[in-house]
């Protein structure tokens, strides 16, 4: 069984074995929770249909939250990408839009996968459903990938945490959920279990210290954005890792480091809505008007 204590100890058992980590984490699963693989195959595709769900629903629509702080950009990116307007390729563009999508569903209390948080809940589907629509992948390799992100986020939940309370947004959407996301994006594409561990550091050490500043203590602004910058930290770790750029600093250590520094963060950086953004006159203004 899986201890779930390193991501390099997935890493090399994966290699060991000369399977990619999907597949230690699925035969894992199954034997601690005496459910066949299948079934937990069967499971894992019907939360890439509400991912799906969710992204296609966001996408198409340009409903407000009923706080009025967030909906409709996800509209925009659609249409700026329709008219030609990406700088950054289809890609991204793509990632960035699934990514808004999602989040503002969540926002209006919609359906979507806490993947593996609410507030985090785009990042991964975005990424993994947008390289399927680009390179013709099936849904039963984008559901495989999804086990290698479980994996890693099990390991990022016992050694630190994946919550903004916890660790700050460093540890939700920064880390967990693009970490998360790059690791199961470089195995989608081909790449092997050490590239799946660098893609996780790379991934987290960009992000380092973000804390959890929500305006009005709602997960709005800046958390929507957040997802989509999540989702294009986890694309530029993926491509990096692919590339056999390596992490200097091993992933597990980088871990550790993310828990050190969110121990170290003031209360009012987590999630308090005391801190950061949420403590500009700006956002007060807001909060004012929200709870009025």
């Amino acid at each position: 069984m899986i201890s779930y204590d390193s991501v390099q100890e997935l890493a090399d058992k994966a290699t060991k074995k000369g399977k990619p980590i999907s597949a230690l984490v699925l035969a894992d699963q199954a034997l601690q929770m005496e459910r066949s693989q299948q079934d937990l195959i069967e499971e894992m595709n019907k939360s890439l249909q509400v991912m799906a769900e969710a992204a296609s629903k966001g996408l198409n629509s340009g409903s407000k939250s009923a706080s009025g702080l967030s909906g409709g950009d996800a509209l925009k990116m659609k249409q700026a990408i329709h008219a030609g307007q990406s700088l950054g390729g289809m890609v991204l563009s793509e990632t960035l839009a699934k990514a808004l999508a999602i989040a503002e569903v969540n926002a209006c209390m919609g359906r979507i996968v806490a993947a593996p948080t609410a507030g985090s809940c785009g990042i991964i589907p975005a990424l993994l459903l947008t390289l399927k629509e680009a390179y013709d992948l099936t849904e039963a390799q984008v559901v495989m990938s999804l086990f290698t992100a479980a994996g890693l986020g099990m390991v990022i939940a016992k050694k630190a945490s994946i919550s903004g309370a916890e660790g700050g947004c460093q540890a939700e959407c920064g880390s967990a959920a693009a970490a998360m996301a790059a690791a199961a994006a470089v195995e989608l594409m081909g790449g092997t279990p050490q590239m799946c561990a660098h893609a996780c550091a790379i991934a987290i050490k960009s992000v380092l210290g973000l804390v959890c500043d929500p305006v009005a203590g709602l997960v709005e602004v800046p958390c929507v954005k957040r997802n989509a910058s999540g989702a294009a930290n986890a694309l530029i770790a993926a491509e990096m890792a692919l590339a056999g750029i390596e992490s200097v600093i091993p992933v597990d250590e980088v871990i550790a480091a993310m828990k050190d520094i969110g121990d170290a963060m003031p209360k009012t950086l987590k999630e308090t809505a005391e801190g950061g953004l949420a403590d500009t006159p700006t956002a007060k203004k807001m909060a004012r008007e929200i709870f009025r």
